[in-house]
């Protein structure tokens, strides 16, 4: 490889961690300020918006270990923010929902939730985060479909 091409490559990479590591500081901050970390607020985000998950698939969808999931959902739980029920069809597959109080919490926090993010890209015009969102979407679609 070029060393021009090299220092592209490793550019970019540098740029795109310091970027989401101060993109999601701030995500990070609104959530705290909520009394939760960010795993747990993600696991209400993805039952907020797409229903009841079977446990075994939140792992994959926020992006951590199922053995991770059980400790996240059994702090919620505790919380009364999420409740398991067990499959009718399949006694095996247990879901995790939202409960009353977890979708009025996700409801209440969610819209300042997006506001902190909002607030944090706003270094980027309308334009620029299109282009940005969809350069980073083929960049990861790349990237996945690449590795081994």
């Amino acid at each position: 490889m070029a060393e021009g091409k090299q220092n592209e490559a490793l550019d970019l990479y540098i740029a795109l961690s310091r970027a989401s590591q101060w993109v999601n500081a701030h995500a990070d901050r609104d959530i705290r300020s909520n009394g939760l970390n960010r795993t747990e607020f993600g696991v209400l985000e993805l039952l907020y918006h797409k229903g009841p998950q079977p446990l075994q698939q939140i792992g994959e969808k926020v992006l951590m270990s199922s053995g991770n999931i059980t400790y996240v959902v059994d702090k919620l739980e505790k919380k009364e923010m999420v409740r398991r029920r067990a499959s009718t069809e399949d006694r095996r597959l247990i879901y995790a929902e939202l409960t009353e109080r977890g979708n009025q919490f996700i409801e209440s926090v969610f819209p300042a939730h997006t506001k902190a993010i909002e607030f944090a890209v706003n270094g980027l015009t309308s334009e620029e985060k299109s282009m940005a969102s969809g350069l980073l979407k083929k960049l990861g679609r790349y990237a996945q479909e690449h590795f081994k």
